[in-house]
């Protein structure tokens, strides 16, 4: 355990709360929380789910309705799946641990494409090996297959995507993932395919690595409710993969948590079928966002801002103002009461980085531009 590193935005996070606890008004932009909230038909769906008595364990695999319903939705998407090939889990997070778990012996190598989400701790826990390799802003925070080539070794057993990318906002077209296909292929990897964010393209067009019918048999998707529907304290999310491999992520899950909550799992039916329009608004809402903040930190000298291609993160770089990202953070957050998460928390490259979630209102991003104007104000006249 002493290898494994607590999250950074939890921590960031953890502070924040302690600091509020003692009278401070901090704007939370660490957290990666959609600030609509759920819509009213997704909790109606809960509240008459408890009222008919939906309070007990469903099938650990989740109950067939919402795993139709996922496979119908997919449809949607392109995706042809059939409900034999999901696992509904307590959170999408869990879904990626069940797959590694089921997938990983010790010593195993699994290939992390970094600045990156923290995929490590799951990786360390089941005994596998992360494996990092560099994306680079000049290409987008994109995944270069040459790059992956590099660091292959007999040992690699799985590669980790992760697009649209937190914390870079990268987004990954068809052609793009064409070479990583190919090389999946290939060497015979299994690819863990997080795709949480596909509702929240700004810029190109996301493509689901299951859209490649050769990745179907070595692809482990995974998505869930939080950020599409603003379901994040609910803790619902889902994979699709092979049967087989369903079938062992399904004993990780009845040793762990059995299954998500009965009436949760409702509420996801609701959500899927009910209707779609809360979504297309708040992605044009998160546009807006993205747009101001990435204007008002790039008026920040010494502060540069890519424009991200999707999910609800900025991730600017702060290299030019000597210093490291985590002390950054810690004066933004006690001088400003703007709590951020620094780039290290990101993986061995996403040092010289700082991510802001703009989930949050236009009113709170443009106090926030104007707070951290000052602080680097204040550090280049110490300098």
């Amino acid at each position: 355990m002493k290898g494994i590193q607590p999250s950074s935005t939890l921590n960031v996070l953890g502070l924040a709360k302690e600091l509020e606890r003692h009278g401070k008004k901090v704007i939370h932009m660490e957290v990666g929380e959609p600030d609509f909230d759920t819509p009213t038909h997704i909790k109606k769906a809960a509240e008459e789910a408890l009222a008919r008595g939906m309070t007990k364990y469903t099938s650990s695999l989740g109950m067939p309705e919402l795993r139709e319903a996922i496979a119908e939705h997919l449809k949607t998407k392109g995706i042809d799946t059939e409900m034999k090939n999901v696992i509904v889990t307590p959170g999408a997070k869990h879904a990626i641990f069940c797959a590694m778990a089921a997938a990983l012996d010790p010593g195993d190598e699994v290939v992390i494409p970094s600045p990156c989400w923290t995929y490590e701790a799951m990786v360390r826990i089941v005994g596998g090996k992360p494996v990092f390799v560099k994306t680079a802003r000049k290409n987008g925070f994109k995944l270069e297959v040459e790059e992956v080539q590099k660091v292959l070794t007999p040992k690699t057993k799985m590669l980790l995507l992760n697009y649209p990318n937190n914390p870079t906002g990268a987004v990954m077209e068809g052609d793009e993932l064409r070479p990583i296909v190919d090389l999946a292929v290939d060497r015979k990897l299994w690819v863990i395919s997080d795709e949480i964010y596909d509702s929240l393209v700004y810029k190109g067009k996301h493509a689901s690595l299951l859209s490649f019918p050769e990745m179907v048999g070595r692809t482990v998707y995974i998505n869930g409710f939080s950020k599409v529907y603003s379901m994040t304290g609910w803790r619902l999310g889902y994979a699709v993969a092979p049967a087989e491999l369903v079938a062992e992520m399904n004993k990780i899950q009845q040793a762990s948590t059995s299954c998500p909550a009965s009436f949760v799992q409702s509420a996801g039916v609701a959500a899927l079928r009910g209707p779609q329009d809360f979504t297309e608004k708040m992605r044009r809402e998160f546009q807006k966002r993205r747009d101001e903040i990435v204007k008002g930190l790039n008026s920040i000298d010494g502060v540069d801002c890519p424009k991200p291609g999707g999910a609800f993160y900025v991730f600017p770089s702060i290299e030019k103002l000597n210093i490291p990202s985590l002390e950054f953070c810690e004066v933004l957050l006690r001088k400003a009461d703007v709590a951020a998460v620094p780039g290290s928390g990101f993986g061995p490259y996403g040092e010289g980085h700082v991510r802001f979630s703009y989930a949050t209102s236009m009113e709170n991003i443009k106090e926030v531009v104007k707070k951290i104007k000052e602080v680097v104000g204040d550090l280049r006249t110490r300098k």
